[in-house]
């Protein structure tokens, strides 16, 4: 099977935010307590965090974390988290059934951001709460001193503000499932005065309101309609969520997920847009899809109920599930343009791509390496590229291609890389590439990964699957360029880089 993929430096799509790279910690099951906390472990910091887990967090290059929840914060009173520790109230936290000692609250979470070279994303609680409790946390956390909140931090031992930049305006409104579910109209007037409020206290800060929950969603896209007709002038983004599942063991239909995310992209950017005309305005709204990963091997888990740090969706990926996500991340930088943000959710044993032991090793799941490699290598221009191949139909799924490819010109390092997903699950996939205005380039290397079993997982026991690098395909001089020619072999996930 051949493939042909045409580059031009000249051709972008747009320039690709650092943000794109962000994941997500919620207080759920073990992502915070005995994941990037554990006090006692042997590679535990003087504060109870876990160093094995920073330095994997800083090999993925995370730029921003989407903090404290998801479903967590519609009921979390983020006031339970300040303060002394030894007087922080034990709550329950209805959305997971489990027990929140608030351990770990906003300032011991700046700490770990900083100690892992990333920002935070602050949720707030439009659930059971509303604008003043998100006016207050903006003035604790963004506002230097003597206003009350301000000075309350630096009680506490935060002399400097946190300088929070962006924000969710709560989380999910529209899922029945959340604490204090909402209706479009009832969304968008707590949104709306909240957002006035958090920006009169900090102007300069980004704000990113509720799209809609997933696209199966009977009110998407009259949600968004409703919920922009509100917020329109005072955000800056509109947030997507998806997940993707095989749960009926149909491959070839599961590597098609990212044809849906791109669907979902493009509705959404059109409601954007339409709500843009209507109004007159200058102002274009962007994506932030700040919850995105592959998530169906720990559905129908029943564990005890009312116990902290309970393990809770505990998906272990597989290699399958690596090529779903590397897909993903494709669609995402074909659409810079416009999606801006991007978590995947989570970062730390819910649903992630870091596992750890309570007391044991830290190890990496298959989902890791596509998204390393994309944050990594993945930042600067991202180039248009017609793509020429075969394609296939899944079920209700059609014109999928073969190959899902992209490339992305890092001008200020001169490098230029390629990331492809052969979805060909029998045959090798010869990729022929003319490339454009990148003289004096040369061939740096060819990472893949792939695995006869689409099965195979990784474990604390060591990686089944992982990159290799292999033989350097054909790169020369063609009238007007250079002409690359390599192979992809069957179900793998492919990373060519070139540089001066």
């Amino acid at each position: 099977m051949k493939g042909k993929m045409t580059i031009h430096r000249e051709f972008s799509i747009g320039e690709t935010d650092k943000r794109l790279y962000g994941s997500f910690i919620e207080h759920l099951g073990r992502a915070v307590y005995n994941g990037i906390y554990e006090p006692g472990h042997p590679q535990a910091d003087e504060k109870g965090f876990r160093k094995d887990v920073i330095k994997l967090v800083q090999e993925m290059n995370v730029p921003v974390v989407r903090y404290p929840g998801g479903n967590f914060v519609s009921g979390y009173n983020w006031e339970d988290g300040i303060g002394p520790v030894e007087k922080r109230p034990m709550q329950l936290d209805l959305a997971w059934a489990t027990m929140e000692s608030n351990k770990i609250g906003l300032n011991e979470f700046a700490q770990w951001c900083r100690l892992a070279n990333t920002e935070m994303m602050y949720a707030v609680n439009l659930g059971t709460k509303g604008a003043d409790a998100a006016r207050n946390i903006v003035e604790y956390c963004n506002f230097p001193k003597g206003s009350y909140w301000s000075d309350l931090r630096r009680s506490h031992g935060t002399p400097q503000p946190h300088n929070v930049k962006l924000w969710c305006l709560g989380n999910e409104m529209d899922g029945p499932w959340q604490i204090c579910h909402k209706n479009a109209t009832e969304y968008g007037r707590v949104a709306v005065e909240a957002a006035k409020l958090m920006k009169w206290t900090d102007p300069s800060i980004e704000l990113v309101a509720c799209g809609s929950s997933n696209a199966e969603m009977s009110t998407f896209g009259a949600w968004e309609t409703e919920v922009l007709e509100h917020l329109y002038d005072h955000v800056e983004y509109v947030s997507l969520h998806q997940y993707f599942n095989n749960s009926d063991n149909d491959t070839q239909k599961f590597l098609a997920s990212s044809v849906i995310v791109d669907s979902f992209i493009k509705t959404v950017i059109g409601i954007c847009d339409l709500t843009k005309a209507k109004k007159k305005s200058k102002k274009t709204i962007n994506l932030s899809f700040d919850e995105w990963n592959v998530w169906y091997h720990s559905h129908g888990a029943n564990p005890e109920r009312w116990v902290e740090a309970r393990p809770i969706l505990e998906d272990i990926y597989t290699m399958e599930d690596a090529l779903v996500n590397g897909c993903v991340l494709i669609t995402f930088l074909k659409n810079a343009d416009r999606v801006k943000i991007a978590c995947l959710a989570q970062l730390v044993n819910v649903i992630a791509p870091i596992m750890t032991e309570a007391g044991g090793s830290a190890w990496r799941q298959t989902i890791f390496y596509p998204f390393m490699h994309t944050s990594v290598w993945g930042r600067g221009t991202v180039l248009r590229c017609p793509v020429i191949c075969e394609k296939y139909s899944a079920k209700d799924i059609d014109d999928v291609p073969y190959l899902e490819s992209v490339a992305v010109h890092n001008e200020e390092k001169n490098e230029l890389t390629i990331f492809a997903v052969n979805r060909n699950l029998n045959e090798t996939l010869e990729l022929e590439s003319e490339i454009f205005g990148f003289d004096g380039y040369k061939f740096i290397e060819h990472i893949c990964m792939s695995n006869p079993n689409l099965k195979a997982v990784n474990s604390a026991n060591g990686e089944v699957v992982k990159p290799v690098t292999l033989a350097a395909g054909k790169f020369e001089s063609s009238p007007g360029g250079q002409r690359l020619e390599a192979k992809l072999p069957a179900a793998s996930w492919n990373v060519l880089r070139f540089g001066k």
